[in-house]
C-alpha cells in the first residue's frame, strides 16, 4: 500500500519518546519527515538542538529523509516556521502530528496562572498554531492528514492534571471541527490518546505498568492515520500496551418535557435522563 511513501510529514516534539518513534517509523515507510523539537525539559524550560538533530541523524543513517526544526509550537510565528521548514526543504506538507507537549502537574487548588497557561499554550494552542499554518497548503492541494495527541486525562480526567486534561480535551473538540471542515478537501483529522513509557509518564504511572507500555506500539496507529488509504476522520483512538480501541460520545434516550419543567419534575425523572440503556452515538443537534 502507498501509505505515507513520498509524503511530507511534520512531527512536533519528535526529539524523544513517542515523537521519535513516530518520526522513525514514518521515515522507514518512505515519508520525508520534519523533526521538530524545542529541546527543552519536561516542564517546557530550556531549549537545545541536540534532540531533534539526533533523530534526524538516525533517520538519515537508515537511508531516510529528514530535516530538523527547533521552533516552538506555542506561538503562531514558531508554528509558521515549522511548516515553512517542510515547504523549504521538501516543497510541500502532507501530514502533521501535533505531538509536542509539556507537563506541569499540580492539584487544582495549587494551580498557578503560569502552570495553567504554559501547558495550554504548548498543547492546545500548539495544536491550533501548527495546524493553522499547514491548513492552507492542505486545502490548496486537496490532501491533508492531521493527528492530534490527546490523552485519557482529557477524556476521563486525572488528579493533578486540570491544565493538561483541559488542553487535551480541547484538542478533541478541535479535531471534531477540523474533520467537518476538512472533509470536502480530503483533509482528515483524528486524535490518538497514547499510553506509553516516556519521560512525560516516568513518574505518573507505576513502574510495572510502564514496562508494558512500549512507545513503539503507538507508532503504527499514527502512521495509518496519516496514510493515503485512511478514510476515518473525527475518531479518537486510545492505544497502549498492545491494546487499541476507539472512544466515542454516546447519548441516552433522555426525556422530553412538553412544558418548562419544575425542579421537582426534573428530580423525579433524573434516573431516566441519565439512564444509558439503549444509548446511541451522540450528534450535534444544532450542527
Amino acid at each position: 500500500m502507498p501509505g505515507v511513501e513520498g509524503r511530507v510529514v511534520v512531527v512536533t516534539g519528535a526529539g524523544g519518546g513517542l515523537g521519535r518513534e513516530y518520526a522513525l517509523l514514518l521515515a522507514s515507510r518512505g515519508a520525508r519527515v520534519v523533526v521538530n523539537d524545542l529541546g527543552g525539559a519536561r516542564d517546557g524550560s530550556g531549549a537545545g538542538t541536540s534532540m531533534a538533530d539526533t533523530v534526524v541523524g538516525e533517520i538519515r543513517a537508515a537511508g531516510g529523509e529528514a530535516v530538523a526544526n527547533y521552533d516552538s509550537v506555542a506561538t503562531s510565528d514558531g508554528a509558521a516556521k515549522i511548516v515553512q521548514t517542510a515547504i523549504d526543504h521538501f516543497g510541500r506538507v502532507d501530514g502533521l502530528v501535533n505531538n509536542a507537549g509539556i507537563l506541569r502537574d499540580r492539584a487544582f487548588h495549587k494551580m498557578g496562572d503560569d502552570d495553567w497557561e504554559s501547558v495550554l499554550r504548548v498543547h492546545l494552542f500548539g495544536g491550533f498554531n501548527v495546524t493553522r499554518a499547514a491548513w492552507p497548503h492542505f486545502r490548496e492541494q486537496g490532501h491533508g492528514r492531521v493527528v492530534m495527541a490527546t490523552s485519557t486525562s482529557g477524556i476521563y480526567g486525572n488528579f493533578g492534571q486540570s491544565n493538561y486534561g483541559t488542553a487535551k480535551a480541547g484538542l478533541i473538540g478541535l479535531t471534531n471541527t477540523l474533520a467537518l471542515e476538512g472533509r470536502k478537501y480530503n483533509i482528515l483529522a483524528n486524535a490518538v490518546a497514547p499510553m506509553a513509557a516516556t519521560r512525560m509518564t516516568e513518574d505518573v504511572a507505576p513502574p510495572e505498568l510502564l514496562k508494558k507500555l512500549d512507545p513503539a506500539q503507538i507508532a503504527p496507529i499514527v502512521a495509518y492515520l496519516l496514510a493515503d488509504e485512511c478514510t476515518d476522520s473525527g475518531s479518537v483512538i486510545v492505544a497502549g500496551g498492545g491494546q487499541v480501541h476507539r472512544v466515542q460520545y454516546f447519548q441516552s434516550k433522555g426525556v422530553t418535557f412538553g412544558d418548562v419543567p419544575t425542579v421537582d419534575e426534573v428530580a423525579a425523572r433524573w434516573s431516566e435522563i441519565t439512564d444509558m440503556t439503549g444509548s446511541v452515538p451522540g450528534t450535534n443537534p444544532v450542527g
